[in-house]
Order: structure tokens, then C-alpha cells, then sequence
């Protein structure tokens, strides 16, 4: 393996993290040398999904790899990420690290985004998943053997009675047609617990469900 085929995952615990994660193992070309993941201080969660590190650890474990937390504060600015980010990306880069990869499927300004910043320490953005049809892919993850649960809805974009739902044929036949069946424009999130990449199950218990900031409505999963 040379240092081109060594790269980083942003991991959220999701389905395209871990479809993602599919296409590159389904790669000769790429190892991957840990699971980038971007935790609210103040929480301990997953940002933006609101799901617990600890269960994002018995994912890493389960997939065989290691979860390197970026940790920002709940208000955190994109410099405070930048900076954050920044330091574990050179740390990984003198490891032999070249590239970062991303879930991303479509939005083009989320994208040169994440390839300005990776320009800044000479790194390359990677994005199995880019230009799939969302439908399409939504089926894959399924049809592959990949279980997920709904983590966080925007209640601005779909009906909170979505939240801690799991992730499976009736879910996507219910999705309003203005909805993106794989969440891309922040509709949803999930989280990931059983799959082909997955050594065994990941267990838990659905908790309370509560709405944040008079919009996003978090189903909270408790680790068994």
C-alpha cells in the first residue's frame, strides 16, 4: 500500500458514512486509517446528529478501526472547526495520510468547502458517494443489509413523528416528496447499527424524544 492509498473518513455514525466506508473497502486502492468525528463538547454527542460517543465506539470497534474525535463547543465558529480539524489532519498526514473522505452526494458549496480546507495542508478530498442518485442509493444501503435509525429530524423540513424511526422501505415510502430520501439537505439523520461492514450488532434502547432550539427534534439512543 503506498502513502496515495492511506486516507481519512468523516464519520457521523450515519448511512453515508457508511456507504462510504463500503465503496472504499470495496477499493483495492484505499486503506483507511481512522474515522474522523466531530463531537459537541458540552455533550458528548455527535454533532448535529446528537447521538453518544459511546455508541460511536462500539461502531469504530465493530468495524475494525479507529475514531479519532474532533472536539468543538456547542456555539463553536468555523474557525474554532477549522483549527480543530486542521491539527488531526497533519497529525494523520505525517502518518502517511494523503486524502480525506466524504459521504457528501450533491452539494456542490459543501465541496469546495471541504476541498479548500484540505487545500490549506496539502490534502485531497475524496467523495465515493458524489453524483449517486439519492433514490438509488437509498435502496443500496438497504438491499445491502445495512440497519439504520433516525437520530435527528428538522421539523422545518419534515414531520417530527419521523424521529427514531428506523431506516427502511415504509420510511422512505412516507418520505413527502420535497424530502431527499437520504437526508442530503439536512432533512434527517441517522445512526448506523447493524450492516456487511459491521462484526456484530450494535445495541441499544430508544430514549426520549426531544425538541432543540423550536426545531430539531433529537431521538436520544441509550447504549445497551
Amino acid at each position: 500500500m503506498t502513502n496515495a492509498g492511506k486516507v481519512l473518513l468523516t464519520w457521523s455514525g450515519g448511512k453515508d458514512s457508511a456507504m462510504a466506508l463500503y465503496e472504499l473497502r470495496s477499493s483495492d486502492a484505499y486503506e483507511v486509517l481512522a474515522l474522523l468525528t466531530t463531537v459537541t463538547e458540552q455533550y458528548d454527542r455527535v454533532s448535529m446528529h446528537g447521538v453518544r460517543t459511546t455508541l460511536l465506539e462500539r461502531q469504530a470497534e465493530s468495524l475494525g478501526l479507529s475514531l479519532e474525535r474532533i472536539y468543538i463547543g456547542k456555539d463553536a465558529s468555523n474557525d474554532e472547526y477549522e483549527a480543530r480539524m486542521r491539527e488531526k489532519l497533519v497529525y494523520y498526514q505525517a502518518r502517511g495520510a494523503s486524502s480525506v473522505a466524504f459521504g457528501d452526494l450533491f452539494l456542490e458549496d459543501v465541496r469546495q468547502y471541504r476541498e479548500e480546507n484540505l487545500s490549506r495542508v496539502r490534502m485531497r478530498g475524496l467523495f465515493p458517494l458524489w453524483g449517486r442518485d439519492t433514490t438509488e442509493l437509498a435502496h443500496c444501503f438497504i438491499d445491502l443489509g445495512f440497519k439504520a435509525v433516525i437520530t435527528c429530524v428538522d421539523s422545518n423540513l419534515l414531520d417530527r413523528a419521523f424521529a427514531g424511526r428506523n431506516y427502511d422501505e415504509q420510511f422512505l415510502s412516507e418520505l413527502p416528496p420535497a424530502v431527499d430520501p437520504c437526508g442530503e439537505n439536512g432533512e434527517f439523520h441517522s445512526f448506523v447499527y447493524a450492516g456487511p461492514l459491521f462484526r456484530s450488532e450494535i445495541r441499544y434502547k430508544r430514549g426520549e424524544i426531544v425538541l432543540r432550539d423550536s426545531r430539531f427534534c433529537y431521538c436520544d439512543l441509550i447504549p445497551i
